[in-house]
């Protein structure tokens, strides 16, 4: 097979600078496709040859390099001048050379909220169905893991499943003992990070970051009781696969990021383990690297988070279509604060006071600094107050956790008892996180700030007090909600493929950091829950390919609350959520598990795609259309676009699905066939047309839905089967497709 089509992939990674190495060298990421044999010494070899034509001497190459990725894919990381890989970019056996990047690290109600109940009431649920996870082992690469918490006790666990072929690697504070029938394999990459990040973090595989650990605990923790914050938040702490076993990866150092080199050394080596899922809750991570691809060549499903710079539409990451993007949203639990004003008004905003020492039941005197910035707090005469920041016209030029934690150090230092600190969203709590313990803070929004402002305005002498934080669960917190920091739609690499794919629990998440649980916010706090939910539904379906599970999850996504009433996203305004915010929309698991139709994707379709990225082929808006994915994005629609798809029948043998179809305003679309049928001895797989046509050419954006549905439910919008419901002339109702993707029109 040739390289180029094939899409088997090496990657050349230049790291620590040698001694001997030209000042100007740099770490350098070099892809050479499919390995050519399947013994790992050979394949090295061939990447020591690659450099010892280029820089001379074996033993300068030996020097040079840095990784060599030689169990899933070939390619090494390797110190070189920016000529010296230019030269190797002409290789023929090499496909690309990049520069090394750094990316950043992007939690337990939320197993309730998402219906995975540890022991549910009536039917078995996904979670019981997939036997908890047990012995499907998850991959995560992060920042290590913290090996002694409560959270990855193997009480009760059988012998290492016998396919593991991973390694314990041991290091400082980390030996053998710090794995065990839970954490089954840990390794770390320390070559190419440099002395002071080293000095700063453990070199072995312990998390001093407490990133990876809230990470995996989120995954595949075990049921911990009694753990809170403070006595809030109180509960259960577990992950979603409980009884999966973990994989530890630890490309991400204190002060360095994750560099591409350590993340595809972790990738490379996951494939050669045996991973089932992979999850990666780091920022950024290019399309040019194909290490994710050759995972997903060998029936790894990836979970990555989609980055948290929203609500900045254009922000999202990590949009190559065959991994699981995911978005973050709220869940069903507050932290309602009560603020008294002296006229006798209470106000309710949010916050994490557990130290009674700190909240006073006597009225303190209130100063409203306006944007709290180094000079308005100077000026105010602060000391011993509770201050009011509230700036609306500053909030879309700074980002809201910024503005918390710039009021937070000037009023604290300025001696302030107490912080009033206003945003468009209050989804800032874990950014109190140790404030708490010495200032309290309460977050509210401008409007409610509005309200103590003008109580401010009036009052000779104004003076406010706070109550202690309460814990609210249930219907009374509006929830879910794309989370206002969730980055949003289109990706700016590939427009044509919907990004992010889901959007899960990622604001206040409680897991797992060292021998403590702590609240955490942000789309790595979502992705373990989509990559929880991943290794369940291979549990349960161990023949399906990552692309079918995938489809499972976002055509079986809620699109509503438990109201029925549209999910919203935090934004500025605060508006309903599209598939640019959350793409299928909010996970639903127990649904996720009988989709009644997939959409699987041929691994070499992949390979045109990537081929596309790096130059290869031609056409590649034709692939990113016709890639078989359970969406639909049209960039540019300027008179009409035709797409296929092809949808196979997972669900009951002989069922009929009608297409059902709300067309954005200013298209015309259509489907043909209208009508599917599948019967007993028939083909599982039918193909459909999908036509766009554009009414007008005006600039602006929209989106479409379109819909399966099976007969003979006729007026029913619905992204599942309805749960619980009743089954028509004794046939039970399949799942139902939903595919949404996005429409541009543009005037030429």
């Amino acid at each position: 097979m040739d390289l180029r089509t094939g899409l088997s992939c090496a990657l050349l990674l230049v790291a620590l600078l040698p001694l001997s190495a030209n000042a100007s060298s740099k770490l350098y990421i070099v892809y050479m496709g499919d390995k050519k044999h399947d013994d790992p010494s050979v394949v090295t070899a061939s990447h020591h040859d690659a450099l010892t034509s280029v820089l001379g001497s074996k033993d300068e190459a030996l020097k040079s390099i840095v990784y060599s990725y030689k169990h899933g894919f070939s390619g090494f990381a390797a110190m070189l001048t920016e000529s010296q890989a230019e030269t190797l970019a002409k290789f023929p056996e090499v496909v690309n050379v990049k520069r090394n990047t750094f990316h950043k690290l992007h939690t337990t109600r939320s197993w309730d909220f998402l219906g995975l109940d540890y022991q549910p009431p009536q039917q078995p649920g996904l979670l019981q169905k997939a036997k908890y996870g047990e012995d499907v082992i998850i991959g995560v690469v992060d920042s290590g893991i913290w090996p002694e918490s409560r959270s990855f006790n193997d009480r009760g666990y059988g012998p290492v499943p016998a396919r593991w072929k991973g390694k314990c690697q041991t290091g400082e504070q980390f030996n053998a003992t710090s794995c065990n029938r839970k954490i089954i394999g840990a390794r770390s990459y320390h070559r190419g990070i440099s002395a002071e990040s080293l000095k700063s973090d453990y070199n072995s595989p312990r998390d001093i970051n407490g990133h990876g650990t809230h990470v995996a605990s989120t995954i595949a923790g075990v049921e911990v009781q009694g753990v809170s914050v403070g006595g809030l938040a109180s509960g259960v702490a577990r992950g979603g696969a409980p009884r999966a076993r973990l994989a530890i990866y630890k490309a991400c150092w204190q002060g360095a990021g994750c560099p591409d080199a350590t993340v595809l050394a972790a990738i490379d080596h996951a494939i050669h383990d045996g991973v089932d899922v992979l999850s990666l809750s780091l920022g950024g991570f290019g399309p040019e690297y194909p290490g994710t691809l050759h995972a997903v060549q060998r029936g790894i499903s990836l979970v990555f988070s989609g980055g948290n710079d929203g609500p900045v539409p254009q922000t999202v990451t990590n949009a190559v279509p065959w991994i699981t993007t995911v978005a973050a949203s709220t869940m069903d639990r507050a932290f309602p604060t009560l603020i008294s004003l002296g006229n006798n008004e209470k106000l309710v905003g949010q916050s994490l006071m557990h130290n009674a020492s700190l909240i006073s039941k006597d009225f303190k005197d209130l100063v409203y600094a306006r944007s709290c910035n180094a000079e308005l707090v100077a000026s105010s005469n602060v000391t011993g107050k509770i201050v009011l920041c509230s700036a609306p016209a500053q909030a879309k030029f700074r980002p809201p956790a910024i503005a918390l934690q710039d009021a937070l150090n000037h009023t604290f230092m300025a001696g302030a008892k107490g912080l009033i600190f206003a945003q468009y969203t209050t989804n800032l709590i874990d950014g109190l996180a140790g404030i708490e313990r010495n200032m309290p803070c309460v977050l509210v929004d401008f409007e409610i700030a509005q309200r103590i402002i003008s109580y401010f305005d009036t009052a000779g002498s104004p003076v406010v007090k706070f109550s202690p934080t309460m814990t609210v669960v249930g219907d009374g917190v509006l929830s879910p909600r794309v989370a206002s920091f969730s980055s949003r739609g289109p990706s700016l690499a590939f427009p044509g493929i919907l990004k992010p794919d889901i959007t899960a629990p990622g604001v206040s998440i409680l897991a797992a950091k060292g021998d403590s649980y702590v609240l955490y916010s942000g789309t790595s706090m979502a992705c373990p829950h989509v990559s929880a939910v991943t290794a369940l539904i291979k549990s349960v379906h161990p023949d399906w390919s990552p692309a079918m599970i995938k489809s499972a999850i976002v055509t079986t996504a809620s699109v509503t609350d438990r109201f029925g009433m549209p999910i919203q996203a935090d934004a500025v305004p605060r508006k309903l959520a599209d598939p640019f915010d959350f793409g299928g929309g909010h996970i639903n698991p127990d649904r996720a598990a009988d989709p009644g139709l997939v959409y699987d994707v041929d691994v070499k379709e992949y390979n045109n795609f990537f081929n596309c990225t790096v130059g290869l082929l031609d056409g590649c808006d034709s692939y990113q259309l016709n890639l078989n994915l359970p969406s639909v994005a049209v960039p540019n629609l300027k008179n009409q676009v035709t797409t296929w798809r092809t949808i196979t029948n997972v669900g009951p043998v002989e069922a009929t699905y009608r297409a059902v179809v709300e067309a954005p305003e200013g298209v015309a679309m259509s489907v043909e066939p209208s009508v599917i049928s599948f019967t007993a001895g028939g083909s599982r797989n039918v193909t459909f047309k999908l036509t766009f046509s554009a009414k007008q050419r005006v600039q602006g954006s929209t989106w479409m839905k379109h819909r399966w549905k099976e007969e003979p439910i006729s007026w029913l919008f619905l992204v599942c089967r309805p749960k619980g419901w009743p089954p028509k002339v004794g046939q039970r109702l399949g799942s139902l497709f939903a595919m949404r993707g996005s429409v541009n029109s543009t005037h030429i």
